[in-house]
């Protein structure tokens, strides 16, 4: 079912300025409610504000404290590679009850734990990709489908062509993009995540960022 949807004018087309002013306001609204929604954390996994805490003093973290710190940064970056709240905080879930399975509640055999959560994430998002890509394949396409509340935050009327557009890249080009001006990782950091060299990520990024830009060109 196709929906018409307003031209986006007030986005920039210059690269990667189209891409940061997107996700600054997806960010702002995402972040809205998500924090009005998110579950309370677990007892005993917070810290009093201004509480200097393991995840940011370099110390080894348990995994209450990482999944207390860091949960809704990997919500966030879930839901860009799978679309709807509800799946990306499904994938973070699994992620973390992974790690607890594999590593327990200590976590100081692991370099960085922080990266082992974002690669788990990645590769979670890539199987739900590949489940819904074979559902699709059996399945007929819902008529009148309307997004649900949390998916909103994503499809909001403004920017819909936009995030169309980032729908069209390659798994691997939105993955380094998302990981890239979502996440602020280094190139270093996206190739650990991604098991790619560097040399690779930026000529994704590139390509990715050209493919990006011409969407949003032909949409104005």
């Amino acid at each position: 079912m196709t929906t018409a949807t307003p031209p986006v004018t007030a986005l920039p087309l210059e690269r990667p300025a189209s891409w940061r002013r997107l996700t600054a306001v997806l960010r702002a609204r995402f972040l809205a409610r998500i924090r009005t929604g998110a579950a309370p954390a677990a007892p005993g996994t917070g810290s009093p504000t201004g509480t200097r805490t393991a995840v940011d003093a370099g110390r080894p973290p348990g995994i209450e404290e990482l999944y207390h710190h860091r949960r809704l940064s990997l919500v966030r970056l879930a839901v860009l590679l799978v679309d709807d709240l509800p799946t990306a905080e499904d994938v973070v879930q699994d992620a973390f009850t992974a790690l607890f399975r594999r590593h327990g509640h200590r976590l100081a055999r692991l370099d960085d734990p922080e990266a082992y959560l974002r690669t788990s994430v990645v590769n979670g998002a890539r199987s739900v990709l590949r489940r819904r890509r074979t559902a699709r394949a059996h399945t007929p396409a819902p008529e009148g489908h309307a997004p649900a509340p949390e998916e909103d935050v994503l499809l909001h009327e403004d920017h819909r062509e936009v995030l169309a557009a980032l729908g069209t890249l390659t798994r691997r080009q939105r993955e380094v993009l998302v990981l890239r001006y979502w996440s602020h990782l280094t190139e270093a950091e996206i190739a650990t995540t991604l098991g790619l060299s560097r040399g690779a990520v930026k000529s994704t990024a590139s390509r990715a960022l050209d493919a990006l830009g011409r969407r949003l060109e032909g949409l104005r």
